[in-house]
């Protein structure tokens, strides 16, 4: 009988993954269901949930997804090829029709955060035969692929015309192809997925993800600690050594492609925040002057703040993608800390003895961001720009960045994170540094105003230059002049931390969202 027992024992724990519940601890808390609106802890949840045509890799380059492959048909013409016997989570087969409707409804979606700059190149979706959809443009539009990868494929059935966002939430609209289908969405505690009972790849090991919402780092990082969850996401610098240390648990760290920048007010004649050395306006905008910005980004002492500030939490950045990721230039050395240069420079741009600044940041949206915003207002104060610092809320932030006077911003410089979900440091460029023009989807994000012809033509040619080495010049030609002009300034790569129970493994992703499907029980 004990033989019986000890090999029932052994027989269920040689059970495979199959029966286990997944449990993650996420520092953020999502809204919503619907995956044509734009929030990334919402977007996190969802692609377990839906697919698109084109997935990404860790560093986000485009792969297969439901679509096996792709191909240029004319400079206006794209076809996907579908992959066969793919179904949605009600059993209903996916067609080109649904994915017809996903990308009218993705590109007519309203609201505060949607995908319809990634779709403004579509003209029109066509299906040639049962697999094949064939997507025409307005012109050559080489990063279709990338773009595409932001939209994910629902169900034209489920959803329909009319689909509310209780329908999603409730889970009667949330009808996707993805390895998890949505069971249950508690606003404020967490969101309970299953195991599809059929998908096109093979089956994920979790019969149930349960995403727990757990907003305070050190409660979420006490639950790992006491096993009541198995994975953590955001684990601030501060709590790496907790984490590493602890025998019940490990750390998975991994550059992502969040770039910490500083925006600056470079298209105005007057800014708001600037002063003059006795506190009064002055009568021109010193930031408008390439030599003031570059004395501002030679002020900031990047391996300190990554270290010290960050607390290890961030690499040094000195342009717009880090190593890896689409458009980064391998040569383009990170500025140099030079407080003397920089009183130079404003100096000879007739600052000797600089002018005052108020720069704004956000409080909460990553562990360090106010801590990284005192340091580099003290470095500013050291070159002799007297700077104060507003740190904010970042729901308040973000309303304000744009409140000013119609068609402007409301701060003369601010920092926050930056991040497009194509991970192309083109797309990302024409969103916060191509010249503002709303009826072109351009500069949606460009809360500096920065303008520039050259600029804005190389990321025109980008858009629409077919040939790959030809694109990735161009590129390079963009990143160096954008970084040489000092139309923005990149301080930080924000690092992602994850903690993991011990017989855990995780794959990091740039995007540093947490996927279940990156999620193992270590052998």
């Amino acid at each position: 009988m004990k033989r019986l027992i000890l090999a029932a024992l052994v027989a269920l724990a040689a059970l495979p993954a199959a029966a286990q519940t997944l449990r993650i601890g996420m520092k953020a808390t999502i809204d919503g269901s619907d995956p044509h609106q734009s929030y990334s802890p919402n977007r996190n949840v969802q692609m377990h949930v839906y697919e698109s045509l084109v997935f990404q890799d860790a560093t986000m380059h485009a792969v297969p997804g439901l679509a096996e492959s792709w191909r240029v048909v004319d400079d206006n013409t794209w076809d996907f090829r579908l992959r066969e016997g793919v179904t949605f989570h009600d059993g209903s087969p996916l067609t080109v029709a649904d994915v017809a409707f996903s990308i009218r409804r993705a590109a007519d979606a309203r609201g505060l955060r949607t995908y319809s700059a990634q779709l403004r190149a579509v003209a029109g979706v066509e299906e040639v035969d049962a697999r094949t959809v064939r997507i025409r443009t307005n012109g050559p539009s080489p990063l279709l692929p990338n773009n595409l990868a932001s939209v994910m494929i629902v169900s034209a059935a489920a959803v329909g015309p009319n689909a509310t966002e209780d329908d999603f939430n409730g889970g009667r609209a949330a009808v996707g192809t993805g390895p998890y289908r949505w069971v249950r969405y508690s606003p404020g505690q967490d969101v309970t997925l299953e195991r599809a009972a059929r998908h096109w790849a093979p089956p994920e090991p979790w019969q149930r993800v349960v995403f727990r919402f757990i907003p305070n780092d050190s409660a979420r990082v006490s639950a790992l600690l006491a096993g009541d969850v198995d994975v953590v996401d955001a684990v601030p610098p501060a709590l790496y050594g907790r984490v590493r240390t602890d025998s019940r648990s490990r750390l998975v760290t991994d550059t992502s492609g969040f770039n910490f920048y500083i925006y600056i007010d470079s298209g105005r004649d007057r800014s708001p925040f600037v002063t003059g050395v006795d506190g009064q306006p002055l009568d021109r905008n010193p930031l408008k002057d390439p030599r003031v910005r570059q004395a501002l980004s030679i002020a900031i002492n990047r391996v300190a703040l990554a270290e010290r500030a960050m607390e290890g939490g961030a690499e040094p950045a000195g342009q717009i993608a880090p190593p890896g990721y689409i458009g980064n230039v391998p040569d383009l050395a990170i500025p140099r800390y030079d407080p003397a240069r920089a009183r130079a420079l404003l100096a000879e741009a007739g600052y000797p003895q600089g002018f005052g600044l108020t720069i704004h940041c956000t409080g909460d949206r990553f562990a360090g961001d106010a801590r990284s915003c005192q340091a580099i207002g003290q470095m500013f104060t050291a070159i002799g720009i007297k700077t104060e610092v507003e740190t904010l809320p970042s729901a308040i932030f973000f309303r304000r960045a744009n409140r000013g006077p119609p068609g402007e911003p409301e701060f003369s410089a601010s920092l926050s994170m930056f991040f497009t979900t194509t991970g192309v440091a083109p797309e990302g460029m024409s969103t916060i540094l191509r010249t503002w023009n709303p009826a072109l989807n351009h500069g949606a994000s460009n809360r500096g105003r920065y303008s520039d012809a050259l600029l804005d033509r190389l990321l025109g040619e980008i858009e629409t230059t077919l040939d790959d080495s030809r694109r990735e010049a161009l590129t390079e030609q963009a990143v160096r002049r954008a970084m040489e002009d000092v139309a923005i300034i990149p301080v930080f790569f924000v690092r992602s931390a994850w903690g993991t129970a011990r017989n855990i493994t995780l794959t990091p992703r740039g995007d540093q969202y947490t996927m279940a499907t990156g999620i193992r029980v270590a052998r």
